[in-house]
């Protein structure tokens, strides 16, 4: 029988998982949810959301999808490993995505990179214009994108009207990719929204382990983690919500198997000493 249902809880409370339901959201996940929502509402054109690893990008792309998956004026495709050989693969994808297909001069040819272009200018203006509707690329793991890949999104960005853009983009990345397209003045210039997702306070670890225990279905009056248990858990994992994740699954299968009934410092702390860390290569 898996630890969590030893302690009466119906799922796994503390996966690594990108599972929306288990999606605490901080106030800097808050912030940068409704601050990309607005900028999509007003078709702002393109936005850039940095976090170190761990920090709750993928889980918090995996929210802002379902919830902008619930507005029908909304087409959006959403891109969770963004490794492309080059722009035409790129091009390629995107077309299939949104269901394009690009003319070209024979039945025998593949279509070309400038196919592609015109292909998607068209479902841009179609859609975008004409049908009034919202265009969404949201791209997790931004940081893969090579240059030509940035180059096509750039050139995609260029539509418009006199009131809004066409495209909405939205990158998800690690930091690496700041000095990236810092380095490509014509699309950091369009860039209108731009935001960093920093780790979590105390209180906020306190209210992820909480939050997270009572989704998966916890209902006893007493915490199973006591407050200086909360305290290292945030020292050590500097409120990281991947780090805290995986401390506090640890921390309850260290309760199950030596049949404890809270999660003390103590316990903590053995786990703290016994964790393996990475070394230099």
């Amino acid at each position: 029988m898996s630890y969590y249902k030893i302690l009466g809880l119906d799922k796994e409370p503390f996966s690594t998982s990108p599972d929306p339901k288990f999606f605490y959201e901080s106030k800097e996940h808050k912030s940068v949810l409704y601050r990309l929502r607005v900028a999509i509402e007003l078709r702002r054109g393109l936005s850039v959301v940095l976090g170190d690893v761990g920090t709750g990008k993928t889980t918090l792309s995996r929210r802002l999808s379902q919830l902008l998956g619930l507005d029908p004026t909304l087409i959006m495709t959403m891109i969770l490993n963004p490794v492309y050989e080059s722009e035409l693969q790129f091009l390629r994808d995107l077309a299939e995505r949104f269901h394009i297909k690009a003319a070209y001069a024979t039945p025998a040819a593949e279509p070309t990179v400038l196919d592609y272009l015109k292909a998607i200018e068209k479902f841009l203006f179609d859609k975008g214009v004409e049908g009034n509707k919202t265009i969404v690329i949201l791209i997790d793991e931004s940081q893969k994108l090579n240059l030509s890949c940035l180059e096509v999104l750039r050139s995609l960005l260029n539509y418009e009207t006199n009131e809004f853009k066409i495209l909405q983009v939205i990158l998800m990345g690690q930091m690496e990719l700041l000095p990236r397209i810092s380095g490509i003045k014509n699309l950091w210039d369009r860039i209108s929204l731009k935001y960093v997702i920093n780790p979590l306070e105390e209180n906020e670890v306190r209210e992820m382990i909480e939050f997270r225990l009572k989704e998966a279905g916890y209902v006893s009056r007493y915490p199973l983690f006591t407050d200086n248990s909360i305290r290292a858990i945030f020292n050590y994992t500097q409120g990281y919500p991947r780090k805290i994740a995986m401390l506090c699954h640890d921390a309850l299968e260290y309760l199950v198997m030596h049949k404890k009934e809270m999660i003390d410092k103590e316990v903590i702390e053995a786990l703290i000493r016994n964790d393996v860390q990475p070394v230099d290569v």
